[in-house]
């Protein structure tokens, strides 16, 4: 099973996907989700990192309600300084993160995370996965912003994912 299903809820996204993007439920179109939800999970099986290993449930779900948190907070913080505040008045900037999280799983959950909240994105991972760059719309304190993504994201990702 394994061998055909490498990832069940990937190919079953995959097939619910297509029946969505295509809106009907044709045998062709039947057929042709059946062997794309089958098909790219193979094709793509060496690209995904390692198994994940989910060791704090409890904690994934205190991160996933902060993080939906910080996105509605950025999203809010972010439209206001577009609409009131002049460009000179915004402070943009890389900022340079250590990490001491090395678990591709977890890098790349944060990534998603850092990505998908309004005002930052991952721009580069060092190649020692120990520096994480990220532009920040608006940044006051350096330090401050390292600080909390450090406590906010990284601590409770190598919980889940590397203890």
């Amino acid at each position: 099973m394994k061998r055909w299903l490498p990832s069940p809820p990937l190919s079953l996204a995959l097939f619910i996907v297509w029946l969505l993007l295509n809106q009907s439920m044709d045998s062709s179109t039947l057929l042709l989700a059946a062997i794309l939800s089958i098909a790219v999970p193979l094709l793509t099986r060496s690209l995904r990192p390692a198994t994940v290993r989910m060791r704090r449930p409890g904690i994934a779900l205190m991160l996933v309600g902060r993080v939906m948190d910080d996105l509605s907070v950025s999203a809010w913080t972010v439209a206001r300084m577009l609409l009131t505040r002049r460009t000179a008045d915004i402070h943009s900037a890389f900022v340079k993160v250590p990490l001491q999280m090395r678990d591709p799983n977890g890098l790349a959950v944060l990534a998603m995370i850092l990505c998908l909240t309004p005002g930052t994105a991952w721009a580069e991972l060092s190649f020692d996965s120990s520096v994480l760059l990220i532009h920040v719309f608006n940044v006051d304190d350096e330090a401050a912003f390292v600080a909390q993504v450090q406590q906010r994201y990284e601590r409770p990702l190598m919980e889940i994912f590397e203890s």
